[in-house]
């Protein structure tokens, strides 16, 4: 019998007979970013050219690096690893494109931060507004139990200085491209999390993917209705362990 994942591959497919129609109603658009507003913002530094290895190193090097030091991330480095993950590449005619691709441009990946150990910048739970570039502050203290416990209780997240948690807003690349949608949800959280990867092993630092997450938990630790924005994937990170 059918698993639901086999069900999902046969009714999302594309068939030449068979293609969706109609036309795009561009005044239900939703907004392709989400801002907190009242929050306190921490404005990230500029980013600039930080990698310290060329590229076919990055990719050579790059390693799931699951046990981390107790080393602090520099802000220049959270900046940098964060936009190049999530950040606003250009503008072209008064619209941001992104550093990584997106189906559409539709951008329904939101980015949120879990800070450990990040200089000047007090532990708490942050939303990245791409817009900015910045963090904004949802709420001070150590959540690193709350991602433990998500990630399926993996221990890296309480030694990570910040763990990336991508959750998707459904809506955005649903009113495109109806239930197709999820599989470029699934690919633009994976184009993210590659960018996240390569840029901190430019910079000597580790990440590890997590994708066995308990979503429920995950949701509630972010405030979330999961029928409107989700979780998708956690990324730790951190100076790796030598």
């Amino acid at each position: 019998m059918d698993g639901i994942g086999d069900r999902f591959q046969k009714e999302t497919k594309y068939r030449r007979d068979k293609l969706p129609g109609g036309r795009l109603d561009l005044s239900t658009r939703p907004k392709p970013y989400k801002e907190y507003e009242g929050a306190k913002k921490i404005v990230l530094d500029k980013p600039k050219p930080r990698l310290i290895a060329p590229l076919d190193l990055c990719i050579r090097t790059r390693r799931s690096v699951r046990r981390f030091s107790g080393k602090a991330v520099s802000f220049q480095d959270i900046s940098y690893i964060t936009w190049a993950a999530a950040g606003v590449q250009r503008i072209e005619e008064n619209y941001p494109f992104r550093t990584a691709p997106s189906a559409g441009a539709l951008y329904p990946i939101e980015t949120y931060l879990v800070v450990h150990n990040v200089e000047d910048a007090p532990p708490g739970l942050y939303h990245y507004f791409p817009l900015d570039h910045s963090l904004e502050l949802m709420e001070e203290g150590d959540f690193r139990p709350h991602a433990t416990r998500a990630a399926l209780d993996q221990k890296m997240c309480m030694s990570a200085a910040v763990t990336f948690l991508f959750t998707a807003v459904w809506e955005r690349s649903k009113w495109k491209y109806k239930q197709r949608a999820y599989r470029y949800i699934y690919l633009d959280a994976g184009h993210m999390g590659q960018n996240l990867a390569l840029s901190a092993a430019g910079l000597g630092l580790g990440t590890c993917a997590i994708g066995a997450i308990y979503d429920e938990e995950a949701d509630a630790l972010l405030q979330l209705d999961p029928e409107e924005e989700g979780i998708i994937m956690m990324v730790a990170a951190g100076h790796p362990v030598r």
